[in-house]
């Protein structure tokens, strides 16, 4: 049976008293019991401007790989906040798209790279992938990793291995063009790069390079 659309007011009214205080375990509470995701999706098309910022917060914790494909939508939002809202929350969604197991050793593996223990987190990425071999993000993480490794061929393998399960995934395309363009194959970092502006046309960086790469390939 088709639940009733949500009020996109009345939802923002519900919500706003949890966000003012903080409270985000009673925020995810309360999205999953009365609401869930599928209803706060359909107000990812809402006129409503803050509604639209508050159902990409929503998602970004208690969404799951079902709501990637509208929230990638939002990146293309009018309002630049929106934008932000549902990046956020799209990379919140891929950090938990593994099983348990999995998600836990992406989270150890993140952990160790951040103490540049690159090694030791490549290690976690690939008992993720082990344990779940759809799990993009371990994929990307994994390429994180051998890229400050400078291990950029194996970095280009597991970025590819990302976007072919989670196609919308712009930090791996644009982690596939970093590797390219530092092995010297501008072209197909540049074809990388534009993947990845096609999708979040807000990455700065990337729009810098994209830039200075289409004056070097066509100085005219």
């Amino acid at each position: 049976m088709t639940q009733p659309s949500i009020d996109p007011v009345e939802f923002i009214a519900a919500v706003q008293p949890l966000l003012e205080r903080q409270d985000v375990q009673g925020l995810q509470t309360l999205l999953k019991t009365q609401y869930g995701h599928d209803r706060i999706k359909a107000i990812l098309t809402s006129d409503h401007s803050d509604a639209r910022k508050v159902a990409a917060l929503a998602l970004g914790l208690i969404g799951g790989r079902c709501c990637v494909d509208e929230l990638s939508k939002q990146l293309r939002d009018p309002d630049p906040v929106v934008n932000q809202m549902a990046e956020h929350a799209l990379w919140s969604i891929w950090f938990r798209c593994g099983t348990k197991e999995a998600n836990h050793e992406l989270c150890l593996g993140t952990k160790a790279i951040n103490r540049r223990e690159l090694d030791r987190a490549i290690e976690h990425f690939s008992r993720a992938i082990e344990i779940d071999p759809t799990f993009a993000e371990a994929y990307n993480q994994r390429a994180i990793a051998k890229h400050l490794s400078e291990r950029f061929s194996e970095c280009i393998e597991d970025c590819r291995a990302a976007v072919e399960r989670m196609p919308c995934h712009f930090g791996a395309w644009a982690g596939m063009g970093h590797c390219h363009a530092h092995e010297g194959r501008l072209h197909e970092a540049l074809k990388s790069y534009e993947r990845a502006l096609a999708i979040n046309p807000h990455l700065d960086g990337v729009q810098q390079v994209v830039a200075e790469l289409r004056a070097q390939l066509d100085p005219q």
